[in-house]
């Protein structure tokens, strides 16, 4: 996602639906229901006179705004696909109760004329980071569902299921094996990110799976500054202070998959990596709790993280512009 380059005149507010796209426009308070379908988005796009003097919010849902999106880009138009948590909270400082596709739709383009100016712009994902993210979610959802099952193995009372349960278990085994190939045959035809995973492995605590997860799931990796990419990830510890009470600080939010990628590598580090070793045993000999010293080690490991690929994009960069000149 990128910044916006001119402030918008136009708000469209889109609730997007598996079958059809409420879309509410402040321009004469217009509404339209498209069929969310390719064919008919590209033709709303080309009536309503969509260009970069609009804006058009929608919410991520699940993958159905992708045909919505790239219409919207077809026709030059920014877009910006909105965190459903801050939308659902600026509906309810409005004391708005009822929920309709209709209401939904003008509250997101209401949303968008009040923070425009906040709202990154959204860009078409990389094929490859995108076809690695859904191999990378998909292995996820194998191994929870695999330790869920071996969970169930171990637990009293699974004599009857045993065979089934070792069944499923082998099954999901296999497809974990399957993905790992593939998320291997993936990099290794999309050079930049085969140079990228180098430049993150090259940390010590952080292996090849975990390259892997932090290059599909936190795109944005080496591109923001150490603050907003801690806060991305949920590790930022938080203020919670409220008159001369200085509360403890929490880590909240940002991406669950990312702080779960992070906790092994952040307990290898730890041991092995000689700048985080000295810097864990600091912290437990200051009092900190064990959990609350490992939190502190992902936060550092991905600060490293991100320098470590900003260096690696700055010299990528700086060859790409020696061979233009020559």
């Amino acid at each position: 996602m990128t910044q916006p380059a001119t402030a918008p005149t136009r708000f469209l507010g889109a609730d997007v639906g598996k079958a059809e796209i409420v879309v509410h426009d402040t321009r004469g308070n217009a509404r339209h229901t498209i069929p969310n379908k390719p064919k008919d988005l590209a033709a709303f796009a080309a009536k309503a006179d969509l260009d970069a003097t609009c804006l058009v919010v929608c919410e991520a849902t699940g993958g159905y705004e992708d045909a919505l999106l790239a219409a919207l880009l077809a026709a030059e138009c920014p877009a910006h696909r909105a965190d459903a948590r801050k939308v659902k909270a600026f509906i309810r400082s409005y004391g708005t109760l009822a929920k309709t596709d209709a209401l939904d739709a003008k509250a997101l383009a209401a949303y968008g004329q009040e923070r425009h100016a906040s709202l990154a712009r959204w860009q078409a994902p990389d094929p490859a980071r995108e076809k690695l993210q859904t191999l990378v979610l998909t292995r996820a959802d194998f191994v929870a569902t695999r330790t869920a099952y071996r969970n169930r193995l171990a637990a009293p009372g699974s004599t009857l299921v045993h065979a089934q349960l070792e069944t499923l278990i082998t099954a999901l085994s296999e497809q974990i094996e399957a993905l790992d190939e593939a998320m291997a045959k993936t990099l290794s035809e999309a050079a930049a990110l085969k140079r990228a995973q180098k430049a993150l492995t090259s940390i010590k605590g952080i292996g090849d799976t975990t390259a892997i997860i932090l290059l599909a799931l936190l795109p944005e990796l080496g591109r923001l500054d150490r603050r907003q990419i801690t806060s991305l990830a949920g590790l930022a510890p938080h203020p919670n202070q409220s008159g001369t009470t200085e509360r403890y600080r929490r880590t909240k939010g940002g991406r669950p998959e990312v702080k779960q990628a992070l906790f092994l590598p952040a307990q290898t580090a730890a041991r092995f990596n000689p700048v985080l070793k000295e810097a864990y045993q600091r912290l437990l000999k200051a009092g900190k709790k064990p959990i609350v010293a490992i939190v502190a080690i992902m936060r550092r490991l991905l600060v490293i993280a991100n320098a470590r690929l900003r260096d690696a994009y700055a010299e990528e960069a700086k060859m790409a512009l020696a061979a233009v000149a020559n």
